[in-house]
């Protein structure tokens, strides 16, 4: 790694908005908490949850050049609120340069997820989504629910199912690849 921890805070202040910031930190804290839970490296995933929107606030121009350059599949293309989670990848890669895998894919499917995700991405996927310092409770008190009680796969459905109810109800696009992660995990 090229940046230390309070280098790539002072790089994420720079380069997001306040409150994408105060998201990033929330999403490392809670990245860890889950990692202690589950017995995964905690500063690994303090790291990850940290940097995972670092693309968030690109211009689209510049998301889209990154894009060019990545093998994406269809499902990461299907719409422009994902991109940056490849183009955050990417940064994270040349900027930052992780060269973890585990962490470079962490980022790359926090949007979207994948089936078969490995417990590290799943802890990344729903820390973003349960982060306390910018999600309100009552959209993620029932995933912590879930995941009191059932575990990782039990708080991902949650999520799939608020997920697809909501593009549903705006009459929104659906990747094609969610519909087969809530099955899969059903």
């Amino acid at each position: 790694m090229i940046y230390t921890i309070d280098e790539i805070k002072e790089w994420l202040k720079e380069h997001l908005s306040m409150e994408r910031y105060e998201h990033s930190l929330g999403t490392a804290e809670c990245a860890k908490e889950l990692a202690e839970a589950y017995n995964l490296d905690k500063e690994k995933a303090y790291f990850t949850g940290l940097i995972h929107d670092c693309a968030k606030c690109l211009p689209k121009e510049e998301t889209l050049k990154i894009l060019e350059k990545l093998e994406l599949t269809d499902g990461e293309l299907c719409n422009p609120k994902t991109h940056h989670a490849p183009a955050g990848a990417y940064i994270a890669e040349k900027e930052f340069g992780v060269e973890d895998k585990e962490v470079l894919s962490a980022i790359r499917w926090h949007t979207l997820g994948k089936i078969n995700m490995t417990p590290f991405e799943k802890i990344v996927f729903l820390a973003d989504k349960l982060e306390k310092k910018t999600r309100p409770c009552e959209y993620c008190k029932p995933m912590w629910d879930a995941l009191n009680d059932g575990g990782l796969d039990a708080a991902l459905l949650i999520c799939y199912k608020n997920t697809i109810k909501s593009l549903v109800d705006r009459e929104l696009k659906i990747c094609t690849v969610t519909i087969d992660i809530y099955n899969s995990l059903l």
